[in-house]
């Protein structure tokens, strides 16, 4: 077993340094002329067909006539180069022929990371606009001191992230994000000036059908299990949906504490709650419920893209992600279920805002609280007030600057602007 562990090791280490040979192509990639109407789109390190470059990509897909682009995703997952091509979508496998052939053509690379979302080896001389992946509650990129990759502790820190910094740090052109009020933030996280100011396309879904969303079959087999669920009456009441999503950090195995498995799952059924989860994919907490056996409880996919199924939720939980923003854009109830706030902030991450100022929902710190919490959510009336109606319109208002219905066409203008400039 240690053998095996051994070999793995040094084979991920000379992956890792041995992208340095690859540099020869970065710089020949120049060289290479590039087509204006070639869009290339990627997420998640290749890896998924999610948030922001997904909706776009749907978007300019669907109306690539009028606008005359060519859009195409560049994958490294398999999966989801068959489906889109099954659903009549251009993508290709980064390392396949025509896969690096137009990563070598398109004239913009649209991601949510880096531009190894698509391809940084053969993006020389291409426009890069990130279109990143939310607004931050806490501290990102460069702004985050916890980060040892941007902030190592000595010399050999550095030279240890040399390969990281050419691949992953290469700045992009352009950083997209929502309002004026977050310009500073993202100047700062990014060290640019080249920030664009217009919708998230991911939030286009939340509020309106003008993008056909199309599906993996992890998120189509979750989808068609909530939709059933939540179409079953019992006694005449409508089931409701709850969806958890929490930041991956290491204290996060705490939210067991003082939980009673069997307390929840009877207050789920006796409540007709889906207790929907999509947590991170090194999550310790991936086994622990899913070692529940419950109807009432669902643990979504780990790839899945969670704006999926966003839109189904009446409350989200949540406690430092930046998902609670967009959210905000369905003016539902949030709960704030930061039981390790003061670890958090000391171990983890710091933050640009004062939590209790912009997070506007309920805070709880332990499990009875949460079930008291979100039977109040679920069961708001002209007796049972929404109490954070207007905390959540303010903070709605300083974060999102343009109408949301049309963030798809928003970001290409911005997009547009950033071309001729």
């Amino acid at each position: 077993m240690e053998e095996i562990v051994m070999i793995i090791k040094i084979t991920d280490r000379l992956h890792y340094w041995g992208q340095l040979l690859l540099l020869p192509v970065y710089w020949l990639s120049f060289l290479v002329p590039r087509d204006k109407k070639i869009w290339l789109f990627g997420s998640t390190f290749g890896r998924r067909f999610a948030d922001n470059p997904r909706y776009l990509y749907l978007y300019v897909s669907q109306h690539r006539d009028e606008l005359g682009i060519r859009p195409i995703w560049i994958s490294h997952n398999e999966d989801v180069v068959k489906m889109l091509n099954a659903e009549g979508y251009e993508a290709y496998m980064y390392h396949s022929l025509k896969g690096i052939w137009f990563a070598l053509r398109g004239k913009l690379y649209l991601y949510d990371n880096y531009s190894k979302d698509i391809n940084f080896w053969q993006s020389g001389g291409a426009l890069k606009i990130n279109l990143w992946h939310g607004i931050p509650l806490k501290k990102i990129q460069h702004d985050n001191v916890f980060d040892k990759f941007r902030h190592p502790k000595n010399f050999w820190g550095k030279i240890k992230n040399f390969p990281r910094n050419i691949s992953d740090e290469k700045p992009s052109h352009y950083v997209l994000t929502t309002s004026e009020n977050l310009r500073y933030i993202f100047s700062s996280a990014f060290k640019t000036e080249n920030i664009l100011i217009a919708g998230y396309p991911r939030n286009q879904v939340l509020i309106s059908d003008d993008i056909k969303n199309i599906y993996l079959d992890e998120e189509n087999r979750d989808r068609k299990k909530i939709i059933s669920f939540l179409k079953k009456k019992i006694n005449g009441g409508n089931k409701k949906m709850i969806f958890y999503m929490p930041t991956f950090r290491e204290s996060e195995t705490l939210f067991f504490q003082n939980f009673d498995r069997d307390d929840f799952q009877k207050f789920l059924e006796e409540n007709n709650l889906l207790f929907c989860i999509k947590l991170h994919p090194k999550s310790k907490l991936n086994e622990e419920f899913r070692n529940i056996q419950s109807e009432n409880i669902m643990v979504i996919n780990k790839d899945a893209d969670p704006y999926v199924f966003l839109k189904m939720a009446d409350v989200l939980i949540t406690d430092y992600s930046s998902i609670y923003f967009d959210y905000l854009l369905l003016d539902r109830p949030i709960i704030f279920f930061a039981y390790d706030l003061e670890e958090y902030l000391n171990d983890s991450r710091e933050m640009y805002f004062d939590y209790d100022e912009f997070t506007p929902g309920e805070k709880v710190n332990d499990y009875h609280e949460l079930k008291k919490s979100i039977l109040r959510c679920v069961n708001l009336d002209n007796e049972n007030r929404d109490e954070y109606s207007d905390f959540r319109k303010k903070i709605r208002e300083k974060v999102f600057e343009y109408d949301n219905l049309k963030t798809c066409l928003a970001s290409i203008e911005m997009i547009s602007y950033a071309k001729k400039n």
